[in-house]
């Protein structure tokens, strides 16, 4: 007679995790709340260094147009800063790299979601991503060797046809070194964070909706247009938005393919104007005193700008990712 075998105990049940996931989490809730206390660091000290430069300008240091730092005979100083200019200048530029840099993309995101072959999607999802890797100052040096001699060109079409319109018009027919140019530079250095926020997105359209739309006899591009754009739309906006982040901030690129002057200028084809980021790189090798904390100051403001937009940016695709339109 064979012998009976015990049932094996039960095993028990716990949610209690185990060692190496306690370490794991704690590692990375450190490393997480690291990062954010040193952005909050960055800006309280950008905070308290300018704090000066706001009191003593206001609201005029927001609005205002010059920059300067006069000492009479006697030694008084007399400074009167405002990056008001500066701020006109980095939302024309950042508007630029939106207008031509977001299409792109989205013409990018759609071809690797829905028309690439498999396998060839890995590699140029890849190289789209290595994009996002590459150092400012090659994009900089691309823009200005390469792209600005073509550029150049194409604002003296804009300027020639499209004048009528104040945007495109210039005070003279100047073109090297623009907004336009910088501009362009910057829609190809944020091709790569919108394009994959946006491949994401479409990812994530419901596959039922994809194939009743085939089951009606739509084309691909059919289906496309009526079911992955409208579901994505607000996934793209931000994507833009992350880009526009990286636009506000961007220094180097900008700088070497910019004609730093400070002006407010409202024409996108004119060489001349600048950024926030530009102004604070070129002024600061000479800044001494309460110069330097206005600088400090301006940067401040771009924390807090780029902060604002990213936090938005944000907030969109995640509600996007969760509510599904």
């Amino acid at each position: 007679m064979a012998e009976k075998v015990a049932p094996p105990s039960p095993r028990e049940i716990t949610t209690k995790p185990r060692v190496s996931d306690r370490v794991f989490r704690g590692t990375v809730t450190g490393v997480g709340m690291l990062s954010l206390l040193i952005l909050t660091l960055i800006g309280l000290f950008l905070a308290l260094r300018g704090f000066q430069t706001f009191k003593s300008e206001g609201f005029h240091f927001l609005t205002g147009y010059k920059w300067e730092s006069v000492t009479s005979d006697s030694g008084q100083v007399t400074n009167t800063f405002g990056v008001g200019a500066m701020l006109i200048g980095t939302i024309l530029i950042a508007s630029v790299a939106l207008v031509v840099g977001v299409p792109l993309s989205v013409l990018c995101a759609l071809f690797l979601s829905f028309y690439v072959p498999d396998r060839l999607k890995k590699l140029l999802v890849s190289v789209v991503d290595l994009m996002a890797a590459f150092p400012s100052i090659l994009y900089g040096l691309w823009g200005y060797f390469v792209l600005m001699p073509m550029a150049e060109y194409w604002a003296k079409l804009l300027y020639k046809y499209l004048r009528w319109i104040p945007i495109f018009d210039a005070p003279q027919p100047f073109f090297e070194r623009s907004p336009f140019i910088a501009g362009l530079v910057l829609a190809i250095m944020i091709i790569p964070i919108v394009t994959s926020v946006s491949r994401e997105i479409f990812a994530q359209t419901p596959l039922d909706r994809v194939q009743a739309a085939y089951a009606l006899g739509a084309t691909r591009w059919a289906m496309i247009k009526t079911v992955v754009l409208p579901f994505g739309s607000s996934g793209v906006v931000g994507g833009a938005m992350l880009g526009l982040g990286r636009a506000f901030g961007e220094t180097v690129a900008v700088f070497t393919v910019l004609n730093v002057v400070f002006k407010a200028n409202f024409h996108i084809l004119y060489g001349a104007g600048g950024n926030v980021a530009s102004m604070i790189i070129l002024k600061w090798g000479e800044a001494v005193g309460d110069e330097t904390k206005a600088l400090l100051a301006a940067g401040f403001v771009l924390f807090v700008l780029t902060l604002l937009i990213n936090l938005a940016a944000n907030s969109i695709v995640k509600r996007t990712l969760k509510s599904g339109k």
